[in-house]
């Protein structure tokens, strides 16, 4: 089949001029050609050209002719170039052949043929390519059935599994995660291949499994990677702390519910909402904690108590595990685990103002990603008690403006602040300031005094009495 009528970018025409004056036999392949045939190629930002010869002197003078709109750059360890053109990244290399030793998942590479390039490719359905010399200008050349693989929706390799996913173990995680993002299922043998080989992520950086893992988490339906990486026991290799929230123990009849499903359940709930990669971490890890707080009652049941301190003070040490960035983002969810309980106690209890204030205080401009949350923890199969959860939510979410609205709480800053009160009560520096600077905040939160500094005022130079201290004259 001829795809030339696809080839509408005008850096296609511009890379044939130039494949033909080099007599470079020259390729669009990967990840475009396989979206073309899904019609999804105008999501691609990332175009990859493969030519039998130098891919960096294509690439060279592709951006001479394309001219100084492009940015062009040279990767000679890797033996390629590319182009940023009006926002889109084009990759140019040699086709190669490449050989891998058994500790490592970099490849000998050597010069080889489109055969031979094809042959190291992950997946049949990346494997394709489209062929852009004048001669056979959009010719799809799909020696693994490629198009048939995207017809059936299944994700197999084109050369024997084992020898793909022991290679470069990386490509187990990419398995999954097209798995989870084109919504396919992999082939028998592969996924059999992936389960004998799983221990062979050991020689991949955190960091690229890590890559693999987010894109997975982004996806429309998350939990249908994370049952795959489960169930391949991948999962247990990089992250085995979440494989300890599988299972239901019971004692006495009782037993609690699987921490694992609701956590998938949750995070599954909560994509529905949002594309935020962070807050569906929150998800991820907001019972993380339970394994380690589980304790059984006696005539109570199970119980998880603390679970959320524990698994706030946790999410530092995680996201070092998994090479996740330990700046905002981070405090961002640790925040949220430490939290996700406080609104559900609210929707439980008669909301009192000091308690939305508290909340508020604590949460800031997090708190209706916080909501977000702790709708989608609200995975209870009784109809009942989840439309009694959701009334009391919007309980809660109603009183959650109109305090905000008329207290200010969200963005505090103390009306009165620790400057002021050391000028007050001539103090220097030291432990009176905090101390005093807190009992406002306490009684603003309380509704004892307004979050206006007159009030507050009049209240710190009554508080200050207990601490022998006199406001100067």
């Amino acid at each position: 089949m001829n795809y030339s009528a696809a080839l509408k970018n005008p850096i296609f025409k511009t890379v044939q001029l130039v494949s033909d004056e080099l007599n470079y036999p020259t390729y669009v392949v990967g990840g475009w050609v396989r979206d073309l045939l899904l019609n999804k190629e105008k999501n691609k930002t990332d175009i990859d050209f493969v030519c039998v010869g130098s891919g960096i002197q294509l690439a060279k003078k592709v951006a001479k002719k394309v001219g100084n709109k492009a940015s062009f750059k040279v990767f000679k360890n890797f033996g390629t170039a590319t182009i940023h053109y009006k926002g889109n990244d084009y990759e140019f290399v040699g086709t190669r052949k490449e050989s891998y030793r058994s500790d490592s998942r970099k490849p000998i590479v050597e010069n080889g043929t489109l055969e031979d390039d094809q042959n190291r490719r992950d997946f049949t359905i990346n494997a394709m390519a489209i062929q852009l010399n004048i001669e056979h200008y959009g010719s799809l050349i799909d020696p693994f059935n490629g198009q048939e693989d995207l017809a059936n929706k299944i994700i197999r390799t084109p050369v024997n599994a084992d020898i793909t996913y022991s290679d470069d173990p990386l490509r187990m995680m990419r398995a999954v995660r097209f798995a989870t993002q084109l919504n396919f299922k992999i082939a028998e043998e592969s996924y059999q291949s992936i389960l004998k080989n799983a221990e062979r992520l050991s020689i991949i950086s955190q960091e690229r499994i890590t890559e693999e893992l987010n894109k997975i988490i982004l996806a429309e339906t998350p939990s249908v990677g994370f049952l795959i990486l489960f169930n391949t026991k991948l999962l247990h290799q990089f992250f085995p702390l979440m494989t300890k929230l599988y299972g239901v123990e019971f004692i006495e009849k009782h037993g609690h519910k699987d921490n694992f499903y609701h956590t998938l359940e949750v995070l599954d709930n909560i994509s529905k909402n949002t594309n935020n990669l962070w807050l569906r971490w929150a998800a991820i890890l907001h019972d993380i904690a339970k394994p380690e707080s589980k304790k059984y009652e006696e005539g109570h049941g199970w119980t998880f108590h603390g679970h959320e301190f524990i698994g706030g003070k946790n999410v530092p040490k995680i996201f070092r595990k998994l090479k996740l960035p330990l700046n905002e983002k981070m405090k961002y969810v640790q925040k949220l685990v430490t939290l996700h309980l406080r609104p559900i106690v609210l929707a439980q209890d008669m909301v009192t103002d000091s308690a939305i204030r508290r909340l508020l205080f604590d949460a800031g401009d997090d708190i209706d990603d916080l909501m977000t949350l702790c709708d989608a923890d609200i995975t209870s199969k009784n109809e009942r008690k989840v439309k009694k959860y959701l009334n009391n939510f919007k309980l809660v979410r109603k009183k959650l403006k109109e305090i905000e609205k008329k207290d200010h709480i969200r963005n505090f800053q103390p009306p009165v602040n620790g400057e002021e009160i050391m000028n007050l009560f001539a103090l220097s520096a030291g432990k009176e300031i905090g101390i005093l600077k807190n009992a406002i905040k306490d009684a603003i939160l309380d509704g004892t005094i307004k979050n206006e500094k007159e009030e507050a005022l009049a209240f710190i130079i009554s508080k200050a009495k207990e601490l022998n201290l006199t406001p100067v004259q």
